[in-house]
């Protein structure tokens, strides 16, 4: 196994060796697309394909949502105690086969190998989790009268659409698929087109694990072609989707003309609330891996410092500091930060702080792109922190997805809560302070579908994870992420 940098490096020029493939993943086995086309990945950190893969439409949507509704059939009466097994043993292949994975998917979305092992081992977690789980689902008992007797019943939606984002593809991928599977429902998946592979690998992964055919079918593609039609598809039950506002919005249309269930996963705003008494050296390393993980790219980034006043000043110069020392460069070399994934990110990102430039924003670090030290290529953008902004200014109110902190200044930790709660996003919120009684008001009136106390992205698989207001609705991961492939009946008999 490879596990030194040094023996990484020969990637960057030729991926052969990880045998990705090349076709979607249709009744257990690769195909290429119906009408022979193929599109290439880009790997972001040199800005250079890498490899091809299917480029799929609505004629492989088809094939896949027909595959994946005769195998219902089969897997839905599967014993709950043997998808578990299955599912227990993709866990065992995911970690046998991590490397293989990691250096897959650092090429693909850009982040450094160390964040790429890590949502490698998370995905592993996710499928030995719902394993656990797949027989626990039990219904309840009503209190009716003595000659009557009513229970209910979870059963599986069906068959489920997943639209995973290139942001965390296996990690988003898991936390959909698994659940699905452990409550008996076939999947077909849809990756992003910037970030296909992972998703294909879970697939045969899956398959080698037991999985019956056509129980998890992969599509690539690119979302017009390929998502669109899948989310529209009248043979689909019920959707996934982790993605912008935006597409979201298009999404959920889609779904209202089959009256097709979905759990929504939008984006955020997210405040990481810093109050005077927080522990100051354990806040600063906690804001920076909140905002400059994976270059910002994460729905729950804490992407909008929120700081008291009496300790503005010296916490925000110590970030600074901290910011100007993050090392950039590709995935595979290990730096403190990787590219953002494609031009277009890069781009869309350096349009925000341009236009915040005009408007006289004070940059305490970052601000513009910095090519790859070693190729001079790729998408890179500098770790930034903006200065105090007003609460209506662009930088606070929409979402940027790259690696750029703005700063609120707080009078106290009332006007904190109102800063926090002041844009359209609700996914989740940090809060740092000594004061528990402080930790838990803020947590309480904070609307935001998470909170973290004094840990940034603290908790795992096992603790629900969503949005409020246009940050979405429904809920992944912890038991909440597995009801939401049930669907509950009632029983009720009069037996006298």
């Amino acid at each position: 196994m490879l596990t030194q940098p040094d023996s990484l490096l020969k990637y960057l020029t030729d991926a052969k060796d990880l045998g990705l493939p090349q076709g979607h993943f249709i009744d257990g086995e690769f195909k290429a697309a119906r009408s022979g086309r193929t599109m290439h990945s880009e790997d972001p950190g040199r800005g250079e394909a890498f490899a091809n893969f299917a480029r799929g439409d609505a004629d492989d949507i088809a094939d896949a949502v027909s595959s994946s509704r005769k195998a219902l059939a089969v897997w839905r009466k599967t014993p709950p105690a043997e998808r578990g097994r299955v599912l227990a043993r993709t866990a065992e292949l995911i970690r046998r086969n991590s490397e293989r994975l990691a250096i897959a998917e650092c090429l693909d979305s850009g982040k450094p190998i160390g964040e790429a092992r890590g949502d490698v081992s998370g995905a592993a977690r996710t499928f030995e989790y719902y394993a656990g789980a797949c027989d626990k689902l039990e219904g309840s008992t009503f209190p009716l009268p003595s000659n009557y007797v009513g229970f209910s019943q979870f059963e599986p939606v069906g068959v489920t659409a997943h639209i995973i984002p290139w942001n965390f593809p296996i990690s988003t991928a898991a936390r959909g698929m698994a659940p699905a599977l452990a409550a008996g429902c076939t999947v077909v998946a849809k990756p992003a087109e910037q970030t296909p592979f992972t998703a294909l690998l879970l697939a045969e992964l899956l398959t080698e694990a037991g999985l019956p055919a056509g129980v998890c079918n992969v599509v690539t593609g690119t979302g017009a072609e390929a998502g669109a039609p899948l989310v529209a598809h009248p043979g689909i039950d019920h959707v996934t989707f982790t993605g912008s506002v935006a597409t979201g919005g298009r999404v959920l249309r889609a779904c209202a003309d089959n009256v097709t269930r979905s759990v929504m996963e939008l984006g955020g705003k997210s405040p990481v609330v810093v109050l005077n008494d927080c522990n100051f050296d354990s806040t600063i390393a906690n804001v920076a891996g909140a905002i400059f993980e994976h270059a910002g790219q994460i729905c729950s980034a804490g992407s909008r410092l929120v700081i008291e006043s009496a300790i503005h000043d010296r916490f925000v110069e110590a970030l600074g500091k901290k910011a100007k020392a993050i090392s950039l460069g590709h995935g595979l070399r290990s730096p403190d930060m990787g590219p953002v994934n494609s031009a277009l990110q890069r781009d869309k990102i350096l349009g925000f702080l341009d236009r915040a430039r005009d408007r006289g924003a004070e940059f305490i670090s970052g601000g513009r792109s910095s090519p790859n030290t070693e190729s001079g290529k790729g998408y890179f953008i500098e770790p930034t922190i903006v200065a105090n902004r007003p609460e209506d200014d662009e930088l606070v109110q929409e979402e940027i997805f790259g690696p750029v902190l703005t700063v609120q200044k707080a009078d106290d930790a009332e006007h904190a809560l109102h800063l926090a709660n002041c844009t359209r996003f609700g996914l989740v919120a940090g809060v740092f302070t000594s004061d528990f009684s402080k930790a838990h008001q803020l947590a309480r009136d904070i609307d935001a579908g998470q909170v973290y106390i004094n840990e940034y992205f603290a908790g795992g698989i096992e603790v629900p994870f969503g949005g409020n207001k246009q940050s979405g609705f429904g809920r992944e991961k912890g038991l909440e992420g597995l009801k939401s492939y049930c669907k509950v009946k009632s029983i009720a008999a009069r037996i006298d």
